[in-house]
């Protein structure tokens, strides 16, 4: 995997500060060299948060949903996409990069341990390729999900967070808005995250596809 030429400063105030960098440097750049054509599908404008690209994304009111107490994730799955996924935890590794799940297994999906658990209070965030050298991965349909999509987090308390979708993004990696993608909005809420926009041999992928979800029901 590709890595930008600067590193992320740590902060030690916001468990999101240094990671909005970490998470942009450690998936911009997850092309594993498979030959897709047209490419992976992107965001449409219907998908859009509708903000501005710097503001915390802030949904809309929506009835309260009573979060969870914190857990590890086990799998998650997102119907309209197919995706039915083990989640393995993910940290930073030595030289301060976040660590993707092994591209090997196409099937495979990260949740960053060290930040919060999905339905519980806060902005928690899934990783995963978009493909590897055999082909599509894990999250190789993320940008074509739509508002109102589900996306279910299987806990390893035998929770199941279920978010629902109200905003699909792509962002260039080099202008990552960090504290709209990764800030509190003061609900329990989740990103899924991987990469997308333009691509080429030379740099990979250009961007990162964000999917915005808010907690909805837990069962």
């Amino acid at each position: 995997m590709g890595r930008d030429n600067w590193r992320p400063e740590r902060i030690r105030y916001s468990p999101w500060g240094a990671l909005a960098l970490a998470m942009l440097t450690g998936l911009a750049l997850m092309r594993n060299g498979a030959d897709l054509s047209p490419g992976p599908p992107q965001p449409v404008a219907a998908a859009s948060v509708g903000q501005q690209k710097n503001a915390p994304a802030a949904p809309v009111t929506v009835p309260s949903v009573k979060p969870l107490a914190y857990a590890p994730v086990a799998r998650v799955a997102i119907p309209a996409i197919q995706v039915d996924a083990p989640v393995i935890d993910v940290n930073l590794d030595p030289d301060g990069w976040i660590e993707t799940p092994p591209p090997e297994d196409p099937n495979l999906a990260g949740w960053y341990q060290n930040g919060i658990a999905p339905g519980q209070l806060g902005t928690s965030v899934v990783v995963g390729h978009v493909d590897n050298k055999a082909g599509p991965a894990v999250f190789y349909g993320l940008g074509s999900m739509k508002k109102g999509d589900r996306v279910e987090i299987e806990r390893s308390d035998d929770r199941v967070a279920v978010f629902e979708v109200y905003g699909v993004e792509v962002y260039a990696k080099n202008d990552f808005p960090g504290a709209r993608v990764y800030g509190d909005t003061g609900q329990a809420e989740l990103r899924v995250i991987t990469c997308g926009g333009g691509y080429t041999k030379a740099n990979g992928y250009d961007g990162n596809v964000v999917v915005f979800a808010r907690l909805v029901e837990t069962r």
